[in-house]
């Protein structure tokens, strides 16, 4: 089952939201992979709750940001900005447990 289908009608639309915002900030495609997650971070001085954002560039080149804070709770101006794009792509060969 998917996590928003859990969260709930206003999750969803955070996050679609999120994931809007994204694609026009960073100028994607409309059928770009666009991934907006809320995690919980347990780590000492990490926000309870954090919105991790993965996207994918037309030329297949992963990108990231975090937003500390929960997703219903992210605004259009907590995204970074478009030209720290090429700042946001995971090297080659990056692993990461959350994304």
């Amino acid at each position: 089952m998917l996590g928003n289908v859990r969260k709930g009608a206003a999750h969803a639309e955070a996050a679609q939201r999120v994931a809007g915002w994204t694609r026009q900030r960073f100028a994607l495609d409309e059928g770009a992979v666009v991934m907006p997650s809320e995690v919980a971070c347990g780590l000492p001085g990490c926000p309870p709750l954090e919105t991790v954002v993965v996207f994918w560039s037309a030329a297949g080149v992963r990108h990231r940001f975090k937003v500390f804070k929960p997703l219903a709770q992210v605004a259009e101006d907590d995204l970074p900005y478009r030209w720290l794009m090429r700042g946001l792509a995971a090297p080659e060969g990056y692993d990461e447990d959350c994304c």
